[in-house]
Order: structure tokens, then C-alpha cells, then sequence
């Protein structure tokens, strides 16, 4: 029967028959591929009222403040708030745009938090607090007279007024809520520093000493569920589990997905949302009765999870290799605005060098940045300084001058030293051409005495002079808030809404004005979180919702875990730099004696506080610390004021081993998750004491041996890294860790890594590999080590004092 009254239906013959069972067969496998493709939809908005992925809420005690501008674009839109868990209450203040979350019982390990706003759901994870009360005890030694004794170290943050000790008879005593983990601390008797007399434990305080060591118990990770990513489709993700999750929570962006799972593994969903997307991203959660499993985080590729790391973009932060110049010290590449500081009691070091702008702009334009495998720049700051020399309120009372940019008197011109306006905007044109990002530093926290901000307004900043009257200069931890650097360098009280406006704007001006892909940001633990909220606000609703690009913001701070990670949300920063991570690497790979054991216990501490898959730097050194070659060849000692080094004598290599140590620093850093982050000269080996002898002028050309050496070893690791999603985006497996051998492994879907550190362990290392391991054609990629494969124990013949990647 004709279906089309109005058409003839004519015979079929010859070859259209032909052509009309091309054309059914193409219809068939057309219909065929629909079927397959995902059907799986959810309900969200056109416009999301969430900007970027939320992080997840951390509750801490018995109650949690929320702050909901922290996430939502308008927290006045939110209707109502559901939880998942009836062992968690919350309470909305609506006006206060606050959440407050507290405890009904024993909450679960993970939960979800569900806020409505204009009709559609967002969801949060939410992760319990694992706080347990720990007490600390002093016994006064018999016969001793003592009047106060305080504690200090991780635990508070290295503030003794933040943990008062209790006296009963001789015994002095503090109870603290802690997380599990691993804390250095000391006992303050009196005003002297010593360590806990009570505990054996301790641990290099990475400047040659040693702090006591407080331990709170971890699950081990035996007992707790590895998450890794087997496999996918065009609808599904297949997840493997080493145990069995009693649950699993999946986000795709900001909602809720459903999980299946059975004993052998588990199916998330791909929503079909996600096809429009160049890059959204999956993460998965679990645990089981003994703790947390590690977390997923699977980008995905207008909708399907990314396969090929030609699809990488610049601004995809995972996958960032940062490289830090200082301007005045990197490359002279217009010596007419040289202009060093005339000035009898300024040493070469502490004055102008002839660094700048134009300078490298053509190490970009000769490719050498490219060459390095770095992908993203970070700048130290251009903003105006003085044009003479100021001194140091503490001894020896040095002159320097504001090579470094630290000492701003302008919030909106460049320093005409480095350039103006023109050779900033070629320098980020020229990196965007080349797909590299900019990073600019920039100063919130501080301002010079001669800035206009200082001058016009005095009282905007905070008080110098403290009640007991000391100075309030250098107090880094007591007056962390109000501390002044020095005294031509006020600190700006950013508690002070109008002094948070000005310098937010004054941020604002040079991201816009210079197309900028993000900061790093000076001094972020002196500065209050109100501003890091405002600025954040800003940020992302002028730049990253109307103008649709990205912005990557990074901070310092030198601290403990819980201070470095409480600056570190959806309303602030981030990420920030991780030092614990530097400071433990740099000791373990600089020094014979030191234990590998130390780096593992390092990263479960990084990967609890910031997450698998944080975006957290990983630097090899930087311009406030000593050179790593300086330590590590012997030319400076790790209990030596470095900074006095520096001036006293010349610092050289003494020992060339420190070479092959840096490379396996490099090594680490390249293989870790986080973005790794090169200063200028640890390419080469630069040698070097504290500042301002670790900010010597760069060399290209006239390189020892050695360093020539060192450098193509750091390309061979920047390009084994740009080149696998293993190593961007996989999941991390600790294999072995001993004293003197180490072993860890990257797992993205079909891809692996797996990275061998040998101190001086024995040789050949074997290595017992979980089963999803096995079945995959490895091979040394840095062409190290020799290799085989017996069942499940992979045998690697790696020499002493090196490294390894191992991969598919």
C-alpha cells in the first residue's frame, strides 16, 4: 500500500536496485549507531547558577558555616535544601546567603547535599569530619621551675597563642581536634624551643634539624577501596575497585549521576548534556567501613572522556607545566631601559640586572619554552617600584632595590625597567600564538611607602607599632593578618571594605587590560579571606561567565596542611603552591640519608587534604628558597643561614652528584598529579644560596657539561608527560615504599606509568602488580632500566641513585 497517495511507486531494476539497498543499509547503520548512542539526560538549566565545579564541603567539629556566595552566583535564588543523609542537619540563613551544617548522630564518611535555585537541583558532596581529640603533655623534670609552657608546630599552625597548655601539678597538657595525619611539632618551655622530651618520633625540620613528630593513625590503605577507570563507551564508564565501596556518590559538573555497581565493578553514567562541552568532567567518591577511597576525576571531550592528548588545551589546568622567570634576572632583551640603581651600598645581586619584558618575549619567539615542554608562564611582578634603595629593618640593616617587583608604588603601570603597556601585550600575545598562558604576580597584600595608596590614605593599613611595643614587622604566624614585611612595605588592611574594593579592582584592571589567564597570588595566608571572596566573585562573573575564558588563580602559602587548604574553595583560590610536598622532596632527594618513606607519607597527606586530582604546584624551587643544586652538591649546608652564605662566600657545585639529584627531583615532580613548576635555572642546575644569591642572572649558552645534561633530561620528562593522560589525569596507586626504593603507579584507562625511584636500594627492584595492572605491554620510556615480566612480579634492573618511567 502507498503511503504517499500523491507520489507513483515504480519498479525497482538494474543498478538503482543496487543503489536502493546501499542506501537501506546505510539507513540500517545509521538507526543501528543511534541506538547506541546515550540516551542518559538531566534536567539542568541553560544557564547553570554555579560557576565552575563546587568544590566539595568539608565538615569540620560539630558545625559547619557554608558560604553559599562561595558556589552560587545568587544564593538569594536558592529555595529549598535537601540532604541525603539523616545524620546531618542544616540551617538556611537565607539573608546571610550562609548555610550552617552540623551533626545528627555520626554522619557517613561522604553524603550529598541537594540546594534548589530557579527550579533546578545542584548537588554537593559533603565529606564528614574525621577530627579526633589528641592529647599533648609536658612533665616538668623534677626540681625545674617553669612559668609557661606552649605548644607549637602543624597542629596550630606554628602559633603558640592558638593552643593553650592547661598546668595541673607538673603536667602540662593541650587537647586538640586534629585530622589523621602526620604533625611536626615542638614544646615551648619558657620561651625555648625543644623537642617533646616524652616522644621519640621526630622528623627533619628540612633546614637541618628536627621537630618532635605526632602521629594520628591513617586506615591502611590496604583496607580501603582503590577506584581506577577500566573502560568505556559511548554511554558508560566502567570503574574497578581493588574492595568493594559500601557506597559510591558520582558528579558529572554539579549534579548528581547514578552509579551501578556489583562485585566486580561499578557503571557511571555519561549524560548526554555533556556532548555540547569541550571539556566538563566526571568525578566519583567512595568508601567503605574503613575510610575514604582516593577519588576519580575523568575529563570528558564533548561527551565521551578524553583518549588523545592532542585534544589538550592550554587553559585545561591539569595538564599545566609552569615555568617561573624572575623578569629582571631571565633575559636582557632591550638593554636601552637598563637603568640600575646608582648606589655605593648595593651589591650587583641586590640591584637591577637588565632583565625583561622583550627579553622573554624572544625566549618565546626562539622556542625555548617550548622546547622545555612548559606550557604556561608565571611572571614575577611588572607593577612600578622605586627608583632608589631602601634598607632592611632587621640586622644586618642590607640595602636593596625593587628589582623584584615586590615593592609596588603604582597599582596600573609597568615598571618602565621591564617595558610598558605594548611590550607587556606583545609578550601575551606572542605566548597565546604559541599556546602558552600568562600568569601575572601580583601584590594584594602589601604596598611601598611611596604608593599612592599609602600616601593619600595612611590609615589603611595595619598598625606597626603592637601594644607591647614591638614592632609588627616579620611576625609571620602570631600576627599573620597585620604583619608588616618590613617598614617601607605597610600592610594594607584588607579587612577594610574599601581597601578590598581598591585592590580587587586594581587585580581586576590587569586581567582585562592584558588578557591573562590567572595569578599567582603573593602572601595569600597574610591576607583575609574576605578579599580572596570578593576578588573571586569578580572574576568569575565579569571574565569567566560574560567572557566565556578561563582564569587559574594560585597562592602562596608557606603553612600547614589545614591553614594552606582553608584558603582553597569554589568563593577563593584554587589552588596554592604545595610546600610541604617541596620542602619534604627536597630533603629526601638532596640528602644520602634520607627516606623515600617520607615523600609516600607526604603525598596521602597532599592527596587528603587537596584531593587526587588537585591542580595544587609542585615547584622545584623558587626565589624565597635555596637553590636545590646549592644543597644538594654540598655548597650550602641545610643548617647554615643560607641568606649569610650567600654573601659571605662564592657558592659553587662542590659535589656534581647533585646533578643526577635534581634530575630525580625533576623526575618527581613530573610525575605526580598537580602542575609542576621549574624556576628558571633548575633546568640547568643553577647553583645558588638564599635569596638574593638564588636569583643570579640565567645562563643559555657556555653550559658545563653536566648541565647540558641535566637540561635534556628535564625535556625527556617534560615531553613523557605531555604526552600521557596517564600522567595528567590518572589515578595514583602506591606500588612499594621502603628507605631507599619507591614505586608508584599513574592509571588512566588503557594507559599506565609507573615511576621508580632507586636511592640506593638493591638491584634488581621487584615489584608485585595488582591484577589491573597486568595484561599491558610495558616498557622503559626514559630508557633507564631493564625490564621483565613474570606473572604478576615485574622485575626492573634500575641503577642505583636514578629513576624510571615504566610505560605502555
Amino acid at each position: 500500500m502507498n503511503r504517499y497517495p500523491n507520489t507513483t511507486v515504480s519498479p525497482i531494476s538494474g543498478k538503482s536496485a543496487w543503489l536502493y539497498c546501499l542506501v537501506l543499509m546505510m539507513i540500517f547503520q545509521a538507526c543501528e549507531t543511534t541506538e547506541e548512542q546515550n540516551e542518559f539526560s538531566l534536567d539542568i538549566p541553560t544557564e547553570s547558577a554555579i560557576i565552575g565545579i563546587a568544590t566539595p564541603i568539608q565538615l569540620r567539629g560539630e558545625m559547619t558555616e557554608v558560604i553559599l556566595d562561595d558556589y552560587f552566583n545568587d544564593p538569594l535564588k536558592i529555595d529549598s535544601i535537601g540532604a541525603s543523609s539523616e545524620k546531618i542537619k542544616h540551617t538556611f540563613y537565607a539573608d546571610e546567603k550562609r548555610l550552617e551544617i552540623s551533626k545528627n548522630g555520626t554522619p557517613e564518611y561522604l553524603s550529598n547535599l541537594t540546594l534548589r535555585a530557579d527550579g533546578y537541583n545542584y548537588d554537593f558532596l559533603v565529606k564528614k569530619s574525621l577530627r579526633q581529640t589528641v592529647r599533648v603533655e609536658y612533665e616538668v623534670p623534677e626540681g625545674k621551675n617553669v612559668k609557661k609552657v606552649q605548644l607549637v608546630g602543624d597542629l596550630n599552625n606554628w602559633n603558640p597563642n592558638n593552643s593553650p597548655m592547661t598546668q595541673e601539678g607538673n603536667t602540662w597538657y593541650a587537647d586538640l581536634s586534629l585530622n589523621p595525619g602526620r604533625y611536626p611539632y615542638k614544646i615551648v618551655v619558657d620561651g625555648a624551643w625543644i623537642l617533646d622530651p616524652a616522644n621519640p618520633e621526630k622528623i627533619s625540620n628540612n633546614i637541618g634539624g628536627y621537630n618532635s613528630l605526632l602521629e594520628v593513625k591513617k586506615p591502611d590503605l590496604n583496607t580501603i577501596p582503590f577506584l581506577y577507570t577500566k573502560q568505556f563507551d559511548n554511554q558508560n564508564i566502567t570503574i574497578g575497585f581493588t574492595l568493594k565501596p559500601t557506597q559510591v556518590l558520582a558528579y558529572w559538573e554539579n549534579y548528581k549521576l547514578p552509579v551501578e555497581i556489583n562485585e566486580s565493578g561499578m557503571s557511571v553514567p555519561i549524560p548526554n548534556n555533556s556532548e555540547s562541552m569541550k571539556r566538563s568532567f566526571i568525578r566519583v567518591y567512595a568508601y567503605n567501613e574503613n575510610g575514604l577511597s582516593n577519588d576519580l576525576k575523568i575529563p570528558l571531550e564533548y561527551g565521551k572522556p578524553l583518549s588523545d592528548t592532542k585534544d589538550i588545551q592550554r587553559m585545561d589546568k591539569e595538564a599545566m607545566m609552569m615555568y617561573f622567570p624572575l623578569v629582571d634576572r631571565f633575559n636582557n632583551g632591550d638593554k636601552s631601559n637598563d637603568e640600575p640603581l646608582d648606589d655605593d651600598r648595593l651589591e650587583p645581586i641586590q640591584n637591577y640586572m637588565g632583565g625583561d619584558l622583550k627579553g622573554i618575549t624572544q625566549k618565546i619567539k626562539d622556542g625555548y619554552f617550548k622546547e622545555m615542554g612548559m606550557n604556561t608562564l608565571w611572571l614575577s611582578p611588572i607593577t612600578q617600584n622605586p627608583l632608589e634603595a631602601y634598607q632592611e629593618y632587621p640586622e644586618p640593616k642590607r640595602y636593596y632595590s625593587g628589582y623584584h617587583g615586590y615593592w609596588p608604588i603604582s597599582s596600573s603601570k609597568v615598571d618602565h625597567r621591564f617595558g610598558d603597556d605594548e611590550t607587556m601585550h606583545e609578550l601575551v600575545r606572542t605566548a597565546h600564538e604559541n599556546d602558552m598562558n600568562v600568569l601575572l604576580d601580583y601584590v594584594c597584600n602589601h604596598v611601598h611607602i611611596l604608593h599612592p595608596i599609602y600616601q593619600n590614605n595612611p590609615e589603611w593599613v595595619t598598625a606597626v607599632d603592637l601594644p607591647d611595643g614591638t614592632k609588627n614587622i616579620r611576625i609571620w604566624e602570631e600576627q599573620r593578618l597585620t604583619t608588616w614585611f618590613d617598614m617601607h612595605i605597610p600592610t594594607l588592611d584588607l579587612s577594610n571594605p574599601e581597601v578590598i574594593e581598591v585592590q580587587a579592582d586594581s587585580a581586576f584592571y590587569w586581567l582585562k587590560k592584558f588578557n591573562l589567564d590567572g595569578y599567582r597570588h603573593d602572601a595569600t595566608k597574610h591576607i583575609p579571606e574576605e578579599f580572596w571572596r570578593f576578588l573571586t566573585k569578580k572574576i568569575k562573573k565579569e571574565i569567566i561567565a560574560e567572557e566565556g575564558r578561563d582564569i587559574y588563580q594560585i597562592g602562596e602559602t608557606y603553612g600547614s596542611h589545614e591553614l594552606i587548604s582553608s584558603y582553597i574553595s569554589s568563593g577563593m583560590v584554587e589552588s596554592q603552591f604545595d610546600f610541604n610536598i617541596h620542602f619534604t622532596a627536597r630533603d629526601v632527594f638532596a640528602k644520602d640519608d634520607a627516606s623515600l618513606l617520607n615523600i609516600s607519607n607526604a603525598m596521602r597527606e597532599t592527596f587528603d587534604y587537596y584531593g587526587y586530582h588537585s591542580t595544587m604546584g609542585n615547584i622545584s624551587g623558587n626565589h624565597d628558597q635555596t637553590r636545590f643544586m646549592g644543597l644538594a652538591s654540598g655548597a650550602v649546608a641545610f643548617d647554615e643561614d643560607a641568606k649569610e652564605a650567600g654573601f659571605a662566600r662564592k657558592i659553587e657545585v662542590k659535589d656534581k652528584k647533585g646533578y643526577q639529584k635534581l634530575a630525580n627531583m625533576h623526575a618527581f615532580l613530573m610525575s605526580v598529579p598537580g602542575v609542576p613548576v621549574i624556576y628558571y635555572g633548575d633546568e640547568i642546575g643553577m647553583v645558588g644560596a638564599s635569596d638574593p644569591d638564588n636569583r643570579r642572572m640565567m645562563r643559555f649558552d657556555d653550559l658545563a657539561e653536566e648541565e647540558t645534561a641535566l637540561r635534556e633530561k628535564v625535556k625527556e620528562l617534560t615531553q613523557a608527560r605531555k604526552n600521557s593522560l596517564a600522567l595528567i589525569y590518572g589515578d595514583t596507586y602506591m606500588l612499594r615504599t621502603e628507605k631507599d626504593v619507591m614505586a608508584y603507579a599513574r592509571v588512566y584507562f588503557d594507559e599506565v606509568a609507573i615511576i621508580i625511584f632507586n636511592k640506593n636500594g638493591e638491584a634488581p627492584i621487584d615489584l608485585e602488580l595488582p591484577e589491573f595492572l597486568l595484561n599491558r605491554k610495558l616498557k622503559s620510556k626514559l630508557g633507564n632500566s631493564d625490564i621483565s615480566l613474570t606473572g604478576n612480579k615485574l622485575r626492573i634492573k634500575i641503577p642505583k641513585g636514578s629513576y624510571d618511567y615504566i610505560m605502555n
